[in-house]
């Protein structure tokens, strides 16, 4: 038991870039269009040609709520060549914009008002990422958080550009 105990807390005590993606054997990518809190329609198909970070998230999640601030490290490091969508689950607006009030992020905030487009994603747990290749093919997944401004998850995103 005790040896239990200390696998258990040396696990705990991992930072999160020690975590890997795990590439993606869940089939195909599913369809992705949904509004931002503008009303702006975002279409995966749309990004066609650049690396997608699809995030599944919401503000009462403490694990979303702190790798947000990576997310947009990394979509200032990539120079248009990728694309963060951080898509919220199920959340009203207002609770939202409140929220981004006090992490202002650059990218696209998109609404997901009944979780059917979480479900289609299997993104069963949050903070739920995809990395999608520029074929629109979903390549990796990540489940927890992460902290996806690091140097192993720049490089995996510009191999998958080239």
């Amino acid at each position: 038991m005790a040896k239990f105990a200390i696998i258990l807390l040396a696990a705990l005590a991992l930072p999160a870039q020690a975590l890997e993606l795990k590439p993606w054997s869940g089939g195909a990518t599913p369809r992705l269009e949904l509004s931002d809190l503008d009303g702006k329609t975002h279409r995966l198909a749309d990004y066609r040609g650049r690396a997608v970070l699809v995030n599944f998230w919401a503000t009462w999640c403490a694990p979303c709520r702190e790798e947000m601030p990576s997310f947009e490290r990394l979509r200032a490091s990539l120079d248009g060549r990728g694309v963060v969508l951080a898509v919220n689950l199920a959340e009203p607006e207002s609770r939202i914009r409140r929220f981004l009030d006090t992490v202002p992020v650059r990218y696209a905030v998109l609404l997901d008002r009944d979780g059917a487009t979480a479900r289609a994603w299997q993104a069963r747990v949050l903070p739920a990422t995809y990395i999608i290749g520029p074929d629109g093919a979903i390549r990796y997944r990540h489940l927890g958080e992460l902290d996806w401004s690091s140097p192993e998850v720049r490089e995996l995103i510009l191999k998958l550009l080239k």
